[in-house]
This record gives structure tokens, sequence and C-alpha cells, in this order.
């Protein structure tokens, strides 16, 4: 059902109003899991679309539901520039605003008046539902209309509420009232001035006009390079000879805001594709004055752009009076979703201002659970906020599984000349020649390095400030096959309640492997030598008190099966699995860090994936977070210890 274009607000107790969304209208079947969500022109969003197609596959209802989809900005407005141009969930909040429903259950709604069929909605919908319900008041227009305008609202839906629903018919019963002059029109041709180091210089603009195509002006203003470069590609198939017009247009005509205008060359195009301008009038013969770019409608099929001419309010309803005011609720902050869509196989996207691309998305890196390659760059894109103080200055050494966790794999040290240039790196020489790490110091890099393959992210356990003075102390817990994960377990509380009696705070968190690690913040105020004899001192400890599971031995073939506490970690350029770093094992496991009450028997480190960490952070927080701070007095620590000993 499609509104009619009226020039002003009215109130009436009579009709209801609504936020004129400025985005994609959009119907969804949905028939209990089994969903298609199309355009106007029958045009599938299912793809494009993703987050609510797959939010509404869990909506088990029979229904067919009438809204808009739109990307919701930072003020809580519909963006549609936004809308144009999203890709993935990186590009902005997409909502799905229902306004109508037509089925419910094998019943058709359609003939039920307005206000039934919004209670009928309002049943079915609540905050945890895939769809927002569009805001709605009665009668209350001109009120309304202003508050819209003053938050910066494209307009305002003006509906009887008696009326019935009449599929594809453009009615009285509804009503479209613009604050910002906008209209759909079909490109016919572009432009190009002579001399101009543009693709093109304007778009030459068509409607139909009691089924006659008609020139309505050209738009030469609100491209962008790259947009313009995407629009040459959509032009480039429909390119014609012949003008699309019955008479050709003098496009290089004069007006008097430009007496002087350069010569053009147009290339014409069939009339097949829409966009939207904004514009301030219309001039006597049918041309728009001052347009403005606004964006390509491919929901829109071009048949149906017809020249809008506004009709005066009062022919269409008598006026009524003001009833009071109103509020538009601005939406919550979304949290960090997807950066790359489910669907195409190379992306780029820019991030930190650089273009990064991403290629084989599609590649299988835990061919069982058939995890892609683009789930686990989604999933650094996500953990990036929480992961990347772990990495920041730290040189890495790069795990690369190019073909995922059952192809090949190696190490890469050395980046010289093997990355781009915005990439920040860290000198070092072996063998006599020049040679980097790679540092992690943005999202960028990180995205980057998994787009490499880079699985896990290792990084030293000392900065590029202070090399040599590490800003933990670690014990990393490295069973045997003969070991159960209980007598990992077991250790780690052993190590824990010695530390407690010396009063050093510790951290725990799975490996994501076998093994769990402990860490000790330090403040990298101590050197390498000191923090391992630190370490060596806990280990030996605890494996005295634990002979006949653990082991000290740092030969494998010493420790006879036993668990080994390795403190040899705690060396110069020495590298360990950063918190929340997918590893390239079996079901996708990311080393998490744990609450100490979590580490007791029934703790598995298969609870911890690619698929439920980003939920345990946003709920838990950065447990880690400590391991960065002050970090502990050691002198005073040796103090206790000798008292302890003595």
């Amino acid at each position: 059902m499609l509104a009619t274009l009226v020039d002003g607000p009215f109130d009436d107790p009579g009709w209801e109003y609504e936020v004129k969304w400025d985005g994609y209208r959009a119907l969804a079947y949905l028939n209990k899991g089994e969903v298609n969500l199309q355009s106007r022109n029958r045009k599938s969003f299912n793809d494009k679309f993703y987050p609510i197609y797959q939010q509404l596959t869990e909506w088990k209802i029979n229904a067919v539901i009438d809204g808009e989809i739109v990307v919701i900005n930072d003020k809580g407005l519909s963006d549609f520039n936004a809308l144009q141009n999203w890709r993935s969930e990186a590009d902005g909040e997409l909502v799905y605003y229902a306004f109508d429903i037509l089925w419910l259950d094998g019943k058709s709604l359609v003939h039920l008046p307005l206000t039934e069929r919004k209670a009928v909605l309002q049943s079915i919908v609540d905050q945890n539902s895939p769809v927002q319900l569009g805001y709605s008041i009665a009668a209350d227009g001109n009120a309304f209309f202003e508050a819209a305008q003053k938050m910066g609202l494209e307009g305002i839906i003006a509906k009887k509420s008696d009326s019935e629903y009449y599929p594809g018919i453009r009615t009285r019963d509804w009503l479209k009232i613009k604050i910002h002059k906008r209209q759909e029109v079909i490109i016919a041709g572009y432009t190009l001035n002579e001399g101009s180091s543009k693709l093109f210089s304007a778009l030459l603009l068509a409607a139909y006009d009691k089924g006659e195509l008609r020139y309505v002006g050209k738009v030469g203003t609100g491209f962008k390079d790259k947009q313009q470069r995407e629009m040459m590609a959509l032009f480039k198939p429909l390119v014609t000879e012949k003008s699309p017009f019955r008479e050709t247009p003098d496009y290089n005509k004069p007006s008097r805001f430009r007496p002087n205008p350069p010569h053009a060359n147009a290339t014409w195009l069939k009339p097949e594709l829409v966009c939207e301008i904004s514009f301030t009038e219309i001039t006597s013969d049918g041309v728009f004055r001052h347009p403005s770019f606004e964006g390509m409608r491919e929901d829109k099929s071009a048949k149906e752009v017809v020249r809008e001419v506004e009709k005066p309010t009062e022919e269409v309803v008598d006026q009524a009076n003001d009833d009071g005011a109103t509020i538009i609720k601005k939406p919550g902050k979304a949290k960090r979703k997807t950066l790359l869509n489910p669907k195409d196989e190379t992306q780029v996207r820019k991030i930190n201002g650089h273009e990064v691309k991403f290629s084989n998305l599609g590649k299988f890196y835990w061919p069982d659970e058939k995890i892609r390659k683009r789930d686990l760059i989604n999933y650094y894109y996500q953990v990036a906020p929480f992961i990347l103080p772990y990495l920041e200055n730290r040189p890495l050494s790069l795990n690369r599984f190019p073909n995922g966790i059952k192809g090949k794999s190696f190490y890469q040290k050395d980046v010289t000349g093997k990355v781009p240039d915005w990439i920040e790196t860290f000198p070092y020489t072996s063998e006599g020649d020049d040679k980097n790490f790679m540092l992690c110091n943005n999202e960028a890099t990180l995205l980057y390095m998994a787009n490499l393959g880079a699985i896990d992210v290792n990084p030293w356990n000392s900065r590029i400030e202070a090399p040599d003075n590490p800003d933990w102390c670690l014990l990393d817990l490295d069973p045997d096959t003969t070991n159960t994960f209980e007598q990992v377990i077991e250790t780690a509380r052993a190590i824990k309640s010695l530390l407690d009696t010396l009063d050093v705070p510790s951290y725990c968190k799975t490996s994501g492997s076998t093994g769990l690690h402990i860490y000790i913040p330090l403040g990298a105020k101590y050197t390498y030598d000191q923090c391992q004899l630190f370490a060596e001192w806990v280990a030996g400890q605890v494996q005295q008190q634990l002979p006949d599971f653990t082991s000290v031995e740092r030969m494998t073939r010493n420790r006879k099966g036993r668990l080994y506490i390795d403190y040899l970690q705690n060396r110069p350029k020495a590298t360990l699995a950063a918190p929340y770093s997918v590893r390239p094992k079996p079901g996708a496991t990311v080393s998490m860090p744990l609450h100490w009450d979590e580490v007791k028997p029934g703790l598995q480190l298969k609870d911890f994936t690619i698929y439920n960490a980003i939920d345990r952070i946003q709920s838990e927080g950065d447990l880690f977070k400590p391991v960065l701070g002050e970090g502990i007095d050691l002198e005073d620590v040796i103090a206790k210890m000798s008292v302890g000993m003595g």
C-alpha cells in the first residue's frame, strides 16, 4: 500500500501519525522459520540484509509483516546514505521497523481497520522480537511534524485509523508529508564536461508522467569518487546510442544560476536504474531546482517512478485542532557485530583509515566444525577492543595456517618488505641481517594478520619500550597425555594458594589447547632473569607439594609422563597465546581468562570457543585487566618467602 504526497501537516481525530523512515520498504513473509524478505519490486533482501533475515528465521511465527529497513546513526536517526553503503554490521545498526501486518496464522488481516491491525502487531512484538514498532501517535499531526523537523527526520506519514490495506494501491487513506523535499528519479543518462577529470559530471534524470518518460533535469552534486566508480559499473551494460526520451532534452541549456555552463557530451542509458535526489523546488516546466544526489534505490522499479506533485492538504483532509507534543525515542548503542558479510568471497573494508583487503573468505579453517576464514576475522573484529591492550607494542611471532588447521602451517617472525608500510614493526638482527618483527597496535593490523591465516596471536611478555623487562611473570601448565585435566586444575589451585600466602595476586586463563596459564603482574619493573628465578621458585615449591604427577624438568624424557610446570617461558623473545586469542585446535577454542572460582573440577577447555567467547566477555568484562597494572613488589615478596622458608 502506497501513500499520497501532500504539502503540509494537519491534525484530525480520525488519523494517526508515524515517522517516515529514510530506508528501504520491505515485506517479510514468515512461515515458522522459513523467511522471505522482499523489496517493493519483489527483489530479495535475504542476503543483502542478512542480520535481519537471520533474526527473522528465529521468530517462529506465521505472518506477513510490512515495514522499513533502516540504518540508525548515533543520533537515533535513519541514515539513507549509510544504508546505501551497508555491506556488513560494521557499517551501522540495521533496524527493521514494522508498521503493519497483513496476515497471521492463515488469516488475512487486510480488511481489518488499521487500529485493529496495529493491535495485532503489538500483541506479537516485544523488546526481544527481530522487528521494532515504528513510532505512532493518534491525532497530533502538527506537533508530531514539528518534533520530527527538530530531530532532522525525513518526514511523517498520516494514516486513517479505519483504513483497510490495499496492496499496490496509492490511496488517500495514507499520506506522506516531507520535511525535506526528496524524490526518486530514473537515471536516463549521464554527461561529461569537456576537460573534466571525473568519470561523469552529471546524471540526466527522468520520471514517468501519464505513461511517458519525461526529462526532469540533471544532478551534478552529492557524489563521491568511489560511488562514481561503482555507478559506472552499473551504467556500462545499459549504455544505448538512442535517447530514451521522445524529444532529446537540452541538457546544455543555460540557467540564471549558470548562464555559461561548460559544454557537456551525453551518454544515454536504458531507463532502468533509480536514484533518489533532494531538491529545493520544482520549476514551472517540471525540472528540479538545486538537486543533490542522495543515493541509488535498488529497491525501486523504474516503471513505478512517477513525477510526484504535492497535493494541497486541504483537498485531502479537513484540518483539526492541535493536541499536544511528542517525543521520538533514540535507540540504545549497538554492540560490535560482524565486519564481513556472509556472502562475498573478497571484501575490502576501511579500518583505521587503511583499505584492508580480505580474501578467500569462504575457506574452511576448521573443516569439521564448518568454521570459515570469515568467521575468524569477524571474531577478531568483535574482540579487538579486548585483545589489543595485550598486543600493543609487543613484537609478534606469526603462526600462519593459510589453509586452516588441517593444512600446513609455519611461523613467521621477519615481516620486512612483506607487509603494508602502515603496519608498525620493530627491528632485530639475525645471522647478521637486519630484520623486523610485526607490532599489532591497531585493529587494522589485527585483522590483516587474521587474513594472513594467523589463527592465534602470540606476543612477547615485554614491550618495545622496555624489551628486557616483562610486564608479567607466567607459569604455563603443560600436561602430558597421561595427565588428567583435574590434575592441571589441582596444580593451578596449589600455585594460587602458595601465591596467596605471599599476598601475590594471580590470574588464570585457559591456554585454549591442553593446559592453563597463570599470570602475575610485574609492571615491567624487573628483568627477565629476576622474573624467571621467581617463577622457578614457585614451580619448585608446587612440584614438591604434588610430586606424583608434576615436574619442572625441561627435557620431555626426564618428566616421565608428568605435568610440566613451565617457568622457562619467562625469557626474552618468548611468546605465548594472548588472552582472547583463538587457537588452531579442534572446536576453535579460545584462550579465556577465568574467575578463580571457575578453576575447579568440571572446567573444560572446550567450553570457551569462537562461538561463545564474545558473549562471555560482554557479560564478565576483561578479567585479565589487572595483569597490565602496577605489578607486585618483588623485594617485599622475597622477604616474605624468606620468612616462610625460615
